[in-house]
């Protein structure tokens, strides 16, 4: 089982505990994708920070 099937199976879970039953495998798969894409963006962002770290702006 994937890492991402894992997040998926989890998130039904977690849905199916607060009442929420309407979301298919498929688009608990979907859900999970993003949610990593998001966590890889975020992770290139804040390395990009790191390397060029923003310039102090007048008065901070």
């Amino acid at each position: 089982m994937s890492i991402k099937s894992i997040v998926a199976k989890i998130l039904r879970d977690e849905l199916r505990s607060i009442g929420i039953r309407s979301l298919t495998d498929a688009e608990a798969e979907l859900v999970a994708n993003r949610i990593f894409e998001r966590i890889t963006d975020l992770e290139l962002e804040l390395a990009a920070r790191e390397i060029f770290p923003r310039k102090p702006t007048r008065g901070t």
